[in-house]
């Protein structure tokens, strides 16, 4: 497998990331422009809604639409494959099978895009999409089983993301070169912003499963209105979504500049080993 040419997925990657991106601007920047406006944030099939109306707005959804597409087929390139190494070991495996997962999610994403674009989708509202999901699963035997199990592995994944940030395991991933290099703060915060949202959507699976009723399942939509209800609500929301700006950023970067070991070549510095280097000079 080593010996494998997978150059060919480094464009499917990029273009992935890209689509990722160009969402998580859209929620965060629409919903801060709302706020502004004096209204609310917008979950993502709002957001992806209210981008239909205007000819700027569709080609945007056509490219996003495309970009998960691209996502999805990277993902499971990258798990059969093992183009990050993450190994055969229990966690390797657990962290191939997690991309299969979010390659599959990212994929209904774009079949929703795809249904705003043929105006069958503009009533599908914040996280609409993830309760009629939770209530068509719930009809199964053990259904409630199901969305529960789900919920907290949605809940792993949000703390998993966290610790990502926190530990900033993405530097190794990463091209090191001026931008990463200086603008790591805000790639740092915007991956703990989506394991925040990450968490909370998991949060609502396990309530909707303890409680039978699949509304109580939602995205970031009711993750924003939840939010709105603590204390200090609005300005929740309102760093939230900064954070969401940086894990757009965060996308935007691993499309641009990130390595991957087993098609991008062992040549190239990433950012954990330039920050490595510094600190050992530092310390010498």
């Amino acid at each position: 497998m080593a010996s494998r040419d997978f150059s060919w997925a480094i464009p499917v990657m990029r273009a992935g990331y890209a689509g990722r991106a160009l969402v998580y601007l859209a929620v965060a920047g629409l919903s801060l422009w709302a706020i502004m406006r004096g209204g609310q944030a917008q979950g993502t099939e709002t957001a992806l809604a209210r981008l239909e109306g205007s000819g700027w707005g569709i080609a945007v959804l056509v490219l996003i639409a495309l970009g998960m597409g691209c996502y999805a087929v990277w993902r499971l390139i990258d798990a059969l494959y093992d183009l990050e190494c993450y190994g055969t070991d229990g966690k390797g495996i657990i962290a191939r099978i997690g991309m299969i997962v979010t390659g599959a999610v990212h994929l209904a994403l774009g079949v929703t895009v795809i249904g705003v674009l043929l105006n069958s989708g503009s009533d599908s509202g914040g996280g609409s999409g993830i309760a009629k999901l939770a209530g068509t699963v719930m009809k199964w035997p053990g259904g409630r089983w199901i969305v529960g199990i789900a919920g907290i592995a949605v809940i792993g994944a949000g703390i998993y993301y966290i610790n990502k940030g926190w530990a900033q395991k993405y530097r190794k991933h990463l091209a090191a070169n001026h931008f990463t290099v200086h603008w790591n703060p805000a790639l740092r915060a915007g991956v703990a912003a989506q394991g925040i949202i990450v968490a909370i959507i998991g949060g609502f699976l396990v309530f909707a499963a303890m409680t039978a009723d699949p509304n109580k399942a939602a995205g970031v939509g009711k993750v924003f209105d939840w939010l709105a209800s603590q204390t200090f609500g609005n300005i929740l929301v309102i760093l939230i979504c900064i954070g969401l700006l940086g894990f757009a950023l965060f996308c935007a970067v691993n499309a641009a500049y990130k390595v991957i070991p087993r098609a991008s070549g062992t040549d190239i510095e990433t950012l954990a080993q330039k920050l490595g280097s510094k600190a050992k000079r530092q310390m010498s």
